[in-house]
């Protein structure tokens, strides 16, 4: 992403509006909404949603955390939300930088679920002087 791109989304400059509120929103719906976009997911009571943004000089990273009172895991539905308000961020940022890329959606931490607890031990891809997540 672009320098300039990142510092109007930071300054809520963009022409479309305020780009990290709507991406949230639309982020908080994806995850509420997982079952009907994944064939194989079942409906979830979802609790909590929080969708957070960090900005950085060439991109914005995405996080998304997603509780529930059911017995099962909420990945798909963390999933959706961090990938969906991605993609409103590419949206509402593409006139003026074409040149962003979504990259390293990944589960970090999951707990719950017959699979209990885990954590991501790996750095991915992501480095400070990256200038394509979006």
């Amino acid at each position: 992403m672009d320098a300039a791109t990142t510092a109007a989304v930071a300054a809520n400059a963009m022409n479309k509006g305020d780009v990290l509120a709507t991406a949230r929103v639309a982020g908080i719906q994806a995850a509420k909404h997982a079952a009907t976009m994944l064939p194989m997911s079942h409906p979830v009571l979802v609790g909590n949603v929080h969708v957070n943004f960090t900005i950085a000089d060439t991109h914005i990273d995405v996080e998304a955390s997603v509780d529930t009172v059911d017995r099962t895991g909420v990945e798909m539905e963390a999933l959706m939300a961090v990938t969906v308000a991605a993609l409103t961020v590419y949206d509402m940022c593409k006139s003026a930088d074409r040149t962003m890329t979504i990259e390293d959606v990944a589960i970090w931490e999951k707990s719950g679920g017959r699979s209990g607890t885990w954590r991501r031990e790996e750095v991915l891809g992501l480095d400070s002087t990256s200038d394509s997540d979006a």
